[in-house]
C-alpha cells in the first residue's frame, strides 16, 4: 500500500512564530533596567582591575549572561551556579584551546564544542559560556598576555558581580533569584510543601518528567511542581459540577460525506492517526460513523468472495478509484451509541468500555458538534483521580 506524507504548512508557519507567551511592558522594563545595572557594575570592576582593551571584549559575553540573569531569572540556565561555574570552566576551555591549538578557525570551533562538554559535565550549562570561550580563542595575543588568570579576572570575577546584582536587583523588585529549590521551606518556615505542589510527586518524580521530555535545561524542578499545582487549580475552577461528554470530547473534526471514497478514507486514517471518521450528509447532520475496523470487515468479505488473499484485497480496496469504487456510505455504522454534549462522565464509562465501540458521537439537534474517543475517557478518568487524590 502506498503511503502519503504531507506538510502542514499552516502548523509548519505558525512554528515560526514566538514560542513564548507576550511578556507586559513593565516586566520587560524591569528586566532591562536590571541588566542596565548589572552590566554598569561588572563593567566598572572590569575596566578598574583589568586591562582596558582586555575587559572590553568581554562586553558581548557578559550581555548574553545578563539577558538571562535580569530576563529569565528562573531559567536553571540563569542560576548563580550555572552562570558562575559555566562562564568560568569555558574560559579555562578557551585557553586552554587557544595555547595548544594555533589553527584559528579549529580553535574557535574547538573552544565552543569542548567549552558545552564541560558545561554539561559540571551540570553548568550557560549559553553565554560558549561566547566566552570563543573570545578566547579569538584573542591568542590576549591568553598569551593573561594565561589563566583571564578566567579569575576578567570573566569569574565579573559574572560573580553580575550574579550578586542579579540577586540583588531581584530582591529589591520582588522576584525569587536564585530559585527556590524543591526541599526549600514554604513562606511559614515549615517543611511542608506549599498548597499548590502537594501532587503525591517526589523531587525524583518530577526530575523524570523533565528528562522525558528534555526539559531539565528550560524548566526546574520547583517551578514544575508550582506549574502543576496551578494547572490543577485553574481547571478545577472551570468546573462547576460532574465532568460532562462537553468538557472532554474533541470539538475539531474531520468528517467525510457519504460518498467518499475509501481510498479516501483511508487517506485521512493514515494522515491523522484516527480510529473513527464521521459520516455528515449535506446540511451536516449526523449520518453514522466508519471505524478502522470497517476497512478490515470489508478487505475480509472481499477476499473470501474473490478467493484472493486478505493483503491484496485490502489494498483493492484502498485503491479503488474505478466506476464504482466503494463509498463510505456503504460500510458505515449507523447503529452505535450517541450521546448529547451534558452527557455524564459515568454513563460514557459503559459505552467506550466495550471492545466494539472505539468513540462515541456527541450529537445536538441532529448535528455531530464532538466525538469522545476511549483516550479522551482515559485522560478524563486520570485527571478526575489525581483532582480527588
Amino acid at each position: 500500500m502506498r503511503m502519503r506524507h504531507t506538510i502542514n504548512w499552516t502548523q509548519w508557519v505558525r512554528g515560526l512564530g514566538p514560542a513564548i507567551s507576550a511578556i507586559p511592558v513593565g516586566e520587560s522594563l524591569r528586566a532591562g533596567i536590571g541588566a542596565l545595572i548589572g552590566l554598569g557594575a561588572a563593567g566598572l570592576l572590569v575596566l578598574t582591575f583589568a586591562d582596558p582593551q582586555h575587559g572590553l571584549i568581554l562586553i558581548a559575553p557578559f550581555g548574553a549572561s545578563a539577558v538571562l540573569l535580569f530576563g529569565v531569572p528562573n531559567s536553571p540556565l540563569a542560576q548563580p551556579w550555572a552562570a558562575l561555574v559555566g562562564n568560568t570552566v569555558s574560559a579555562v576551555v578557551g585557553v586552554t584551546v587557544s595555547l595548544l591549538v594555533p589553527d584559528p578557525t579549529l580553535s574557535v570551533a574547538l573552544a565552543v564544542a569542548l567549552s558545552m562538554v564541560a558545561m554539561m559535565l559540571t551540570r553548568a550549562v550557560h549559553p553565554p559560556g560558549g561566547a566566552v570561550a570563543m573570545t578566547a580563542a579569538l584573542n591568542p595575543a590576549l591568553v598569551q598576555d593573561m594565561g589563566y588568570h583571564f578566567a579569575l579576572l576578567p570573566v569569574a570575577a565579573g559574572t560573580a558581580l553580575l550574579v550578586l546584582a542579579a540577586v540583588i536587583y531581584a530582591q529589591l523588585t520582588g522576584r525569587h533569584y536564585p530559585f527556590r529549590h524543591f526541599d526549600d521551606e514554604n513562606t511559614s518556615g515549615t517543611t511542608d510543601a506549599p498548597a499548590m505542589e502537594r501532587l503525591g510527586l517526589s523531587e525524583d518524580d518530577l526530575n523524570d518528567i523533565l528528562q522525558r521530555y528534555r526539559q531539565s535545561l528550560n524548566l526546574g524542578v520547583e517551578d514544575l511542581a508550582r506549574l502543576i499545582g496551578a494547572a490543577q487549580l485553574q481547571a478545577a475552577s472551570h468546573r462547576r459540577g460532574p465532568i460532562s461528554a462537553a468538557d472532554i470530547m474533541s470539538r475539531d473534526l474531520v468528517t467525510v460525506g457519504a460518498e467518499t471514497k475509501l481510498s479516501d478514507v483511508a487517506d485521512l486514517f493514515r494522515q491523522h492517526g484516527f480510529t473513527t471518521l464521521p459520516v455528515i450528509g449535506k446540511d451536516d447532520s449526523y449520518l453514522g460513523v466508519i471505524f478502522q475496523i470497517h476497512l478490515i470487515r470489508r478487505a475480509r468479505e472481499d477476499a473470501l468472495r474473490g478467493n484472493r488473499r486478505f493483503s491484496s484485497a485490502l489494498r483493492r480496496l484502498m485503491t479503488a478509484d474505478g466506476a464504482s469504487p466503494v463509498r463510505a456510505g456503504q460500510i458505515m455504522a449507523v447503529t452505535t451509541p450517541c450521546v448529547s454534549p451534558d452527557t455524564p462522565l459515568a454513563a460514557l464509562l459503559p459505552i467506550l468500555a466495550e471492545g466494539s465501540c472505539d468513540a462515541v458521537p456527541v450529537l445536538e439537534s441532529g448535528r455531530i458538534v464532538g466525538i469522545v474517543t476511549r483516550n479522551d475517557l482515559i485522560a478524563a478518568l486520570a485527571s478526575e483521580s489525581l483532582r480527588q487524590g
